[in-house]
């Protein structure tokens, strides 16, 4: 908990939704006239150099040397599953409206649940498997609405 009561985890959290909705409409608008895996590509660049830059500006880059293989097994999985998600993401925003997209998107919630109890063990609440399903619900209606 901070100062405000606020755990740090919720603000970054949230920022990381706010960022996301902007990442949605700015890759609605930048798709446009372009084919959907040419603007992955440069968004993908951009994010190489910019984190790559914060990561060297911090002198976090050493911190690669003790990388054990079942964590860089784990990692180049976890790229490769984002670099397909991105795939696609540009492809639906591409073919359909972002307001539509976006939250069809926000399935991967119901399935990071669900994957969480099944393959890492986690426990969820009553309240939070209805959570669960009022998220899937959502998704379901703003896809077919």
């Amino acid at each position: 908990m901070n100062d405000s009561g606020v755990p740090p985890w919720l603000v970054w959290a949230l920022l990381s939704a706010a960022f996301a909705a902007m990442t949605a409409i700015l890759a609605k608008l930048g798709v446009q006239g372009v084919d959907s895996d040419i603007a992955t590509f440069v968004r993908t660049i951009v994010i190489v150099v910019v984190l790559g830059t914060l990561l060297a500006l911090t002198g976090k880059l050493r911190a690669l040397d003790p990388i054990g293989g079942r964590t860089v097994l784990f990692l180049v999985l976890s790229g490769l599953a984002t670099g397909a998600s991105w795939l696609c993401y540009f492809r639906a925003l591409k073919l359909g409206d972002a307001a539509r997209v976006a939250p069809v998107d926000k399935l991967s919630v119901v399935f990071v649940a669900i994957f969480g109890v099944l393959v890492l063990g986690e426990h969820m609440s009553a309240k939070g498997w209805g959570g669960v399903v009022l998220i899937a619900l959502g998704a379901v209606l703003v896809a077919v609405g």
